[in-house]
């Protein structure tokens, strides 16, 4: 992932990046094969959470305990689109006055979103036919967003973002005429569950705060077929929830 953020997070949200193909990663990965997911700890010693971490990300969510969790504020702004391929996904990049993510007194800086099909993470047992995951951050401190997509209308700001998609891995593609508006991916009601997780790809860093909303958006037949021409199966498999608890905030 291509940032130009506060420097003590650089790696991290790099990392983070399941999407981030090898930028700033050591050894190359994948999602199949020699370097998929059941080989990661063992690329290099640096992967080694990815085998060893008790908080991995994505999850099953089975059960959930209700309790009294701040209500997300998405203040989020329009911003020129930053596209890339990078090996992994379609990554759009956001820019300093794209806006934030509030959650009780932290404000989340939101700094890129990416996609996955199916979606990382299940809901009792099924997943969704893509999950697009807005990455923000405060400090030292990561949170992420997971909106499920499932088949049916199409998704205006997906039209837009397919329409330029890049389909060669390369350097960021730059629209300054094309005025992204991430609440297009939203659904109106922002329920949700969250829990303690970790990135998605390798190093697999723990200590991500992971935010789940209840309500699904729609993604047409087409807008998924033409995303899976360059990505499917672009998911790391459900990790054990090992003891910890998923709340829920209604």
């Amino acid at each position: 992932m291509l940032y130009k953020k506060i420097a003590t997070i650089v790696l991290a949200i790099t990392a983070l990046q399941v999407s981030a193909g090898d930028f700033g990663h050591d050894v190359h990965w994948s999602y199949s094969g020699d370097t998929g997911p059941e080989h990661w700890s063992h690329l290099s010693e640096k992967y080694a959470t990815c085998d060893s971490g008790k908080q991995q990300s994505p999850i099953n969510i089975t059960n959930s305990n209700k309790a009294d969790l701040p209500p997300l504020q998405f203040n989020y702004n329009s911003f020129p689109l930053a596209i890339i391929n990078n090996g992994h996904t379609i990554d759009i990049l956001t820019d300093a006055a794209a806006g934030s993510l509030v959650i009780g007194t932290d404000s989340y800086k939101i700094l890129d979103f990416h996609s996955h099909s199916p979606s990382e993470g299940a809901i009792d047992g099924k997943h969704a036919d893509m999950v697009m995951h807005l990455v923000h951050s405060l400090s030292n401190k990561i949170a992420v967003v997971a909106v499920y997509f499932n088949k049916g209308e199409a998704n205006p700001l997906l039209a837009t973002l397919w329409s330029v998609m890049p389909k060669e891995v390369g350097d960021v593609q730059h629209h300054k005429d094309i005025q992204i508006d991430i609440k297009q991916l939203l659904p109106e009601d922002s329920n949700y569950y969250t829990y303690d997780g970790s990135f998605t790809t390798p190093p697999c860093t723990e200590d991500v705060k992971w935010v789940v909303l209840k309500q699904h958006m729609t993604i047409s037949t087409e807008q998924l077929e033409q995303y899976n021409t360059l990505y499917s199966n672009n998911f790391r498999p459900l990790q054990p929830l090992n003891g910890r608890k998923v709340f829920s905030s209604n």
